[in-house]
């Protein structure tokens, strides 16, 4: 009988794959793929957001000067893991999600200046122990190959929409652990790989970046899912995380959508108008795209909350805005 991982579809998950889906589209046509800058931008927020949560200390800057050829100051060890995400990120057009070979040759590229067994399935035991205690025991390195053959096939054949698929598959692969090193990047790889196989707008989505703004989240969501058998809490939580990587990602879309040109609004009413195209922009973005210092943002905004006209909901952090009528 084919292998069929544990998981519910709620009614949340499938709000969120609506909402996704909404965002996505209305994504399509703005200019984060046009961009090569932008691109470029997000790339390496990518890799510095899923390094930094396996513990590389280096800064997107440091990182944006590797990528541009310049020597930066930094550990063997953190220059070389920045050196396989590069390379690994930029093959990652050429996989195929479902194929073992093409997941095995990513790895090699990942941690070829790490692991001296770079691209190869582990083959002894491992387990994820934090300050001493042990929060997870992966299977028995004899029963690798099997499980992500397994896990492949389903992928290969799943039914489900792949936003969902996407989750998965990241949660039953951080379960597995197939490598001694390495895992944790990976997953966060391959989740990207099925979704721009969904959608080729993933490719230039920094959705690792967001990840690791929510780290002890994202690790809460893994043991969730680890204590109830079952991936659907960390569908949840990833599918959460996607929709606020989308939301950070909207500016150009609420420019192009604007019934009148931005530029030609003063800066209070054109800042109503974004933020009604996205609740989530933060003031440093909303800078970027009005191309104004994030102050003048800053107190354009103060005057609009207390002239009644908008209303911040929930923290600076994972709140969003609300225009008052």
């Amino acid at each position: 009988m084919p292998y069929q991982p544990p998981f519910t579809i709620t009614s949340e998950i499938l709000n969120l794959v609506a909402e996704i889906s909404q965002q996505v589209g209305r994504l399509d046509a703005s200019a984060l793929n046009a961009s090569p800058q932008l691109r470029k931008q997000n790339r390496i927020k990518t890799i510095t957001g899923t390094l930094a949560i396996e513990g590389n200390t280096l800064t997107e800057e440091q990182i944006t000067a590797i990528v541009d050829g310049q020597r930066v100051l930094g550990t063997v060890r953190e220059l070389a893991e920045v050196n396989g995400a590069i390379a690994a990120y930029d093959a990652l057009p050429n996989f195929e999600p479902s194929n073992i070979h093409d997941l095995l040759s990513a790895h090699g590229l990942m941690m070829a200046e790490v692991l001296l067994n770079a691209g190869v399935f582990r083959d002894k035991a491992v387990g994820i122990h934090k300050a001493g205690v042990v929060h997870h025991v992966a299977p028995p390195a004899h029963q690798v190959s099997g499980l992500m053959a397994d896990l492949s096939r389903w992928l290969k054949q799943a039914k489900d929409h792949p936003l969902i698929a996407s989750c998965v598959f990241h949660y039953e692969f951080e379960f597995i652990h197939p490598f001694s090193d390495g895992n944790g990047r990976m997953g966060r790889l391959w989740q990207t790989l099925i979704l721009s196989q969904w959608h080729p707008l993933f490719l230039s989505l920094p959705l690792e970046s967001v990840i690791k703004d929510y780290q002890s989240q994202y690790y809460q969501a893994l043991e969730a899912a680890d204590q109830h058998a079952d991936s659907t809490p960390f569908i949840h939580f990833m599918l959460t995380v996607i929709a606020q990587t989308l939301a950070q990602n909207a500016p150009a879309n609420a420019l192009a959508n604007a019934p009148v040109p931005i530029a030609e609004l003063k800066t209070p009413d054109a800042i109503l108008i974004l933020v009604q195209g996205n609740a989530h922009l933060t003031r440093q973005q909303l800078a970027d795209t009005l191309k104004k210092d994030v102050r003048t943002i800053a107190r354009a905004m103060a005057k609009l909350q207390h002239a009644g006209r908008l209303k911040r909901i929930g923290s600076d952090k994972t709140g969003h805005w609300e225009v008052q009528v």
